[in-house]
């Protein structure tokens, strides 16, 4: 009779079939085995909640094959991962195995130390997040399952509704009011250069006016910083003070899931979703040169907490690498006061495994994540940077005008011999007090205040982070959910609500305030991990829940009326003859021919953008989309004309190659990758 062990992914049990002998049998549940029904709610509401769970078609001949090996198992050990997910597809296969001796088993990382030390130290199933799963499963089907056809009867068919996704649509919307409702305002810098009796160059900005701070929209014209500037060139310069400190820039904190989807965001490019796919491949097991092996910790974690083993590790490898002074072992505590501390932080499973000498095992994508995740992890445990700030001032004798120029010298780099930091390097003049200072030039520079940025991923991640909105498993889906079903497009990395988001959004806000309130989502969230814990009981939390929302609900079925959101046009349908108008539906807008459905004729929308085509100059540019929903530019002479741009074209050429030029981050840039050509916008 073998051991049989069971975990969820095929790869993961690759990787430990390897670290076991041949009394173990490892096999893998592909995932979840039971599930609520696709087609019905699947929830005996009148029953306390009930769930009819069912094993899903893809799933039963699976199933079947690992009854067959659990019933003579001598014992089988449940190794699925160790959050609310992995506990509930262990609790499940326990439910449709029905082995006769089993116990469950954990571990962050997969390597043959953990797998060894997690079978020495089995434990039961953990009911408490086994009911935190469901009731998070069951509630999120509740609000899907019964909002969802109001929308559908009161806007469009084929919408949907739900607990996070309708959270985070909001976030995106609230930020496009901001911006639309945003009166950029004109404000004056005054820059001016000094020069030392040495010839040094000081530059400087102005920051006083009779020794005290301005508000910067008092020079808020060009005449204004003209007069000021006209004042500041009549009078004598010198030194009026000098300042300089040490301050120690401490490393950050290893890496969550939120703080690891953001940082790969900002500084590969890397989308949520590609960011987790990614993490799990290096989770699972990669093939390197000591054999299969799991090279980071469990990769959906709220912890930054270390491992004392690692910490012990990571110091004897700086010490060994880069010198004693470059080593401090550091302990960081989470400021989430619902985080997991019994997990770890997402780290390198051994810090000895450098990406240099990895690298030739992994994809450019799987190398430049892992090397992310190993600087922040190894750095985390390094001294402080040292870095020398300096502050000049530079006033006339009665102080009527103060400049101000401000410097950084990195005097010692720390855990920045690692982890690249965002200092830059301005080295300022040795000056003293009271040394003289010639003015050589001065120019008022004309600014305007900007709009808020729309959210791109990382920024959207820490906004849900920040409010408790999601957990870190829901981030990633919960974005690849509401761009899926176009709530929300992606243009230039920068999420923008579609129009049938916001009609949504608005519904949802004006009549079911609550389901996208952030306070509220954030309390679910708590309570959801207070039955984690213990502390609450599903079953009552669910009735809570539930009991006002179907109250209310059934009041706007019959209280709100539907949305009208037919528009007329001038143009005639040429299959019956009668008024074509503009409609709404689940991808956004469309022409349909009024006599529906006696006529079902209908016509996509071409938005067009106010420029001519960059390449033929005759058709216009147009807005189109990929199958996914991906925003592309093109020309509507296609396909006579082949022009296509993932960038927003201005309409302008490139002077110095001839090609289209294209708005990126508020400027103007050349199209051709091979040219560098950009201006401000």
């Amino acid at each position: 009779m073998k051991n049989l062990v069971i975990v969820e992914s095929p790869t993961k049990a690759k990787t430990i079939k390897k670290f076991l002998d041949s009394s173990y049998d490892v096999e893998s549940s592909y995932g979840h085995v039971r599930d609520l029904p696709e087609r019905k709610l699947g929830v005996k509401i009148e029953e306390d909640f009930e769930p009819e769970y069912t094993v899903p078609k893809k799933a039963k001949a699976n199933v079947l094959k690992l009854k067959k090996l659990a019933k003579t198992a001598k014992m089988v050990f449940f190794a699925t991962d160790e959050d609310r997910e992995g506990e509930a597809i262990s609790w499940h296969l326990n439910y449709l195995l029905k082995p006769k001796n089993f116990k469950r088993i954990a571990f962050h990382e997969i390597t043959k130390t953990a797998l060894e030390k997690a079978l020495e130290n089995p434990r039961e199933l953990d009911e408490n997040l086994v009911n935190a799963q469901q009731a998070r499963r069951i509630l999120d089907r509740l609000v899907g399952y019964k909002l969802s056809p109001f929308l559908w009867k009161k806007i469009s068919k084929g919408l949907s509704a739900g607990r996070v996704q309708s959270a985070a649509v909001r976030l995106i919307c609230d930020k496009e009011d901001e911006i639309r409702n945003f009166k950029s305002q004109e404000y004056w810098k005054i820059l001016a250069d000094f020069f030392t009796k040495e010839k040094t160059e000081i530059k400087s900005e102005l920051t006083k006016i009779n020794k005290k701070s301005f508000d910067k929209f008092e020079i808020n014209s060009n005449q204004k910083s003209d007069d000021l500037i006209s004042q500041i060139k009549s009078l004598d310069y010198k030194i009026s003070n000098v300042e300089s400190n040490d301050v120690a820039k401490n490393p950050l904190a290893p890496f969550t899931t939120s703080t690891l989807q953001q940082s790969a965001n900002n500084k590969l490019g890397f989308s949520s979703k590609q960011t987790m796919l990614l993490a799990q491949q290096l989770y699972e097991g990669i093939e390197i040169h000591t054999g299969s092996t799991g090279l980071i910790t469990y990769m959906r974690t709220d912890s930054v907490n270390l491992s004392e083993g690692f910490i012990a590790s990571c110091s004897k490898f700086i010490k060994e690498n880069l010198g004693e002074q470059y080593s401090n072992a550091r302990k960081y505590k989470t400021k989430s006061k619902n985080a997991q501390e019994a997990h770890e932080a997402i780290r390198p499973t051994s810090v000895e495994n450098t990406p240099e000498k990895i690298e030739q095992y992994l994809d450019a994508k799987q190398f430049k994540l892992y090397k992310l995740i190993w600087e922040r992890a190894v750095a985390s445990q390094m001294s402080s940077a040292k870095i020398k700030n300096t502050k000049i001032e530079i006033s006339d004798d009665a102080e009527k005008f103060t400049f101000v120029s401000s410097g950084n010298i990195i005097i010692f780099d720390g855990f920045m011999k690692i982890y690249k930091s965002n200092v830059a390097e301005n080295q300022l003049p040795e000056v003293n007090k009271n040394d003289a200072v010639e003015l050589k030039n001065i120019n008022g520079e004309q600014k305007f205040t900007e709009a808020p940025a729309r959210y791109n991923e990382a920024s959207l991640i820490k906004a849900m982070e920040k409010l408790g909105i999601g957990r870190p498993s829901t981030y990633a889906p919960t974005i690849s959910t509401i761009i899926a079903r176009k709530y929300v497009i992606k243009e230039q990395k920068r999420l923008i609500p579609t129009e049938i988001g916001e009609l949504v959004n608005k519904m949802l806000k004006e009549e079911f305030p609550e389901i996208v309130d952030y306070q509220f989502t954030a309390n679910i969230e708590s309570g959801l991990d207070e039955i984690a814990i213990g502390k609450k009981q599903w079953r009552p939390f669910l009735s809570d829940f539930y009991k006002p929302f179907e109250k209310k609900l059934l009041e706007k079925y019959e209280s709100v009326e539907k949305v009208d959101t037919t528009e007329e046009t001038d143009q005639i349908c040429e299959k019956c003859g009668s008024p074509m108008v503009i409609k709404f539906g689940r991808f956004g807008k469309f022409i349909a021919c009024s006599n529906f459905p006696e006529c079902k004729n209908t016509k996509t929308i071409t938005e067009e953008l106010n420029i001519n085509c960059p390449i033929c100059k005759t058709g216009a540019v147009i807005i189109k989309r990929t199958k996914r929903g991906k925003i592309f530019y093109g020309c509507k002479n296609y396909p006579e004309c082949k022009f296509a741009s993932w960038s927003k074209p201005t309409g302008n050429i490139c002077e110095k190659c001839g090609s289209p030029m294209v708005e990126f981050r508020n400027q103007e840039k050349c199209s051709n990758k091979d040219c560098k050509k950009t201006k401000k916008s």
